[in-house]
């Protein structure tokens, strides 16, 4: 997974935890909404200023963006 699908993932996932479409969350930090799609699909790199803008929108640090999401544990079937 390359940056730009971490920070794809977790855009999305922290827009979604905040509840904001995606028009909502492009109009309040100030881009267009085609580029945050773009954004959320990892098909271009955010920039710096962007990523500041997003992070205070969504009130986390630019720095979360780039973290790599956690593995999720595969449920086991168990046989009864």
């Amino acid at each position: 997974m390359d940056f730009r699908q971490i920070f794809a993932t977790n855009l999305r996932r922290l827009r979604q935890e905040k509840g904001l479409s995606q028009e909502e969350l492009a109009h309040e930090a100030g881009v267009n909404r085609t580029y945050m799609s773009k954004l959320e699909q990892g098909q271009t790199w955010v920039g710096l200023e962007i990523l500041v803008k997003l992070g205070a929108v969504l009130g986390t640090e630019p720095a979360d963006f780039l973290q790599k999401p956690a593995k999720r544990a595969r449920a086991t079937k168990t046989k009864e």
